[in-house]
């Protein structure tokens, strides 16, 4: 069945991105603003302000707010000259990447946040690679202008150099820091200045100024400045890469903006342009190949995200799905494809931060909780009864760090198991058991170190359960791919550990990355692999 015109114009209207970047660029404020823009908020917080102070909107969680930091995907929807906007603000810090890597794979394009004082760091490095695979379309916004900031010009080469994408600047810094007179918008060909704002209005004062207009450029600008400007434009010009949407959809082009998202300059001129350059929500590609139109098929989805304890009233888990193709009805039943069980979604709701608001109905393109009584896994897919899509799964990465876990206080292994099991169904931390010894000792193996920490933290303050962490040496974890694999007469090394996931699926651990090749030599015919697939 072919959508219906009303359908396929709310699907175009929409725009789904991700907000990557290295932490401390300024990713969180710039979120803000644009939910200013969009009447969605009426006053930004300070993200590392006092106690006191209004946490940012898009950190929910408590350890959040505690340490200024992202730790966990947030999905914030805001409508804006005429586009349904759908912001995916994923963790800065590397020890969350994995979430990161997920949520991604639910966003049409990415917007780069860079600090001009510090250019392409390592986190915006891997986050890049990730977007670079799935070919996705990157918007740059180089952010901190208000503050000292490197050359323009080597602001550029270092994103080309660094991350192999043609830079091509959009619009172009007048100075920076105590000197930031503005920006010149190559586009429109007039220039915009700079004056600062109150920390959490909607918008500051902004002048345009035609390049013909020397005495307002005199007053407001300065000659000097003004000469580096044109100088500047001049080899722009003549050596910059021309504007090309084509290959800004491709992900070869990256658009470049400059402002300050903290004195909210230049995000509104930023977002404007942005909405005309993205694409409406794109064909996702099925296990067997084929290419979901948006607008052609009926409701399809993939679950990308689960979360737990999001309301802790209601002790409930909430599985996020980016909707795929067609219009979801809550009246109609679905098909969870991975059990074939049909049902009506539980609870579908969108997410602004903790605030939620019931869904009667959401278009592809859209973010969606649902209410999940314990089937939805990371990468399931749900669609309509009648057909059978299968969406490709989302890999889950090999953990770097490994530690044993127990709870202090013995009569609650209940409430332990519960909690862990509950965290690793969102894919927070996986966990692992020793294999046929008889022991329930967990081993939990995570990505980065202060994974430890939220892990402590929440079975701490979700369920009251209090655990002793011991570190563990191992650093290389294999599953083993072979079906008929005898466990117990597989030859390893000193340094290895036989361990199964919560699928009793066999896997091995190593302390030495040589272990792993002397393991297979030693077992012919044995299949490691780095990757667990889903």
């Amino acid at each position: 069945m072919s959508n219906t015109k009303e359908t396929i114009n709310e699907i175009n209207k929409r725009r789904t991105f991700a907000i990557i970047s290295h932490p401390d660029a300024g990713k969180t404020t710039l979120t803000e603003k644009f939910l200013l823009y969009g009447g969605a908020i009426n006053m930004a917080g300070s993200v590392k302000g006092k106690a006191t102070a209004r946490h940012a909107v898009s950190d929910w969680m408590e350890i959040e707010k505690q340490r200024g930091i992202s730790v966990t995907s947030s999905v914030l929807q805001f409508n804006f000259e005429g586009c349904c906007i759908n912001i995916l603000d994923t963790p800065g810090h590397q020890d969350f990447s994995e979430d990161t890597y997920r949520t991604l794979m639910a966003a049409d394009s990415a917007v780069m946040v860079i600090d001009a004082s510090k250019g392409v760091e390592a986190q915006t490095r891997k986050l890049f690679k990730v977007c670079a695979m799935s070919h996705i379309p990157i918007f740059t916004f180089i952010n901190k202008l208000d503050r000292d900031a490197m050359d323009t010009f080597d602001l550029l080469d270092d994103i080309e150099n660094n991350l192999g994408i043609a830079t091509c600047p959009m619009n172009w810094p007048i100075g920076s820091g105590k000197n930031f007179k503005g920006i010149y918008d190559r586009r429109e060909g007039h220039i915009v200045t700079f004056s600062e704002t109150q920390k959490g209005t909607k918008e500051g004062k902004e002048t345009f100024i035609s390049l013909d207009d020397k005495a307002a450029i005199d007053a407001e600008v300065g000659q000097e400045a003004f000469d580096k400007l044109t100088g500047e434009i001049e080899l722009l010009d003549g050596a910059g890469a021309e504007y090309d949407l084509d290959k800004v959809r491709a992900g070869q082009l990256t658009p470049v903006f400059f402002g300050s998202a903290l004195q909210n300059f230049g995000v509104e001129l930023f977002l404007h342009h942005f909405l005309k350059m993205a694409t409406p929500p794109t064909g996702r590609t099925s296990s067997d190949g084929e290419k979901i139109d948006p607008l052609e098929r009926d409701f399809s989805a993939f679950v990308f995200k689960i979360q737990a304890n999001m309301n802790k009233a209601h002790r409930d888990r909430i599985a996020f799905m980016r909707i795929c193709s067609g219009r979801y009805d809550a009246d109609k039943e679905v098909k969870h494809v991975q059990s074939g069980k049909v049902m009506r979604l539980s609870q579908p709701q969108q997410l602004m931060a903790d605030e939620r608001k019931i869904l009667s109905e959401a278009y592809a393109g859209d973010i969606m909780g649902v209410f999940d009584p314990g089937i939805f896994s990371i990468g399931d897919t749900v669609c309509m009864p009648k057909d059978t899509i299968t969406y490709e799964g989302i890999p889950t990465f090999a953990p770097e760090h490994f530690a044993r876990v127990r709870q202090v206080d013995t009569m609650k292994r209940k409430q332990f198991v519960k909690g862990i099991t509950q965290i690793a169904q969102e894919g927070a931390i996986q966990i692992f058991q020793e294999y046929n010894t008889g022991l329930e000792e967990i081993i939990v193996g995570v990505v980065g170190v202060l994974q430890f920490d939220v892990l402590k933290f929440r079975l701490q303050s979700e369920y009251n359960v209090d655990i002793i962490l011991e570190n563990l040496p191992y650093e290389y974890i294999r599953w083993v791919d072979n079906e008929d694999i005898d466990m117990s007469t597989l030859v390893g090394t000193s340094d290895m550990k036989k361990i199964k996931d919560m699928h009793d699926r066999p896997l091995l651990l190593f302390i030495n990355e040589w272990s792993v090749g002397m393991t297979m030599d030693r077992n012919k015919g044995l299949v490691l692999s780095e990757f667990k697939k889903n």
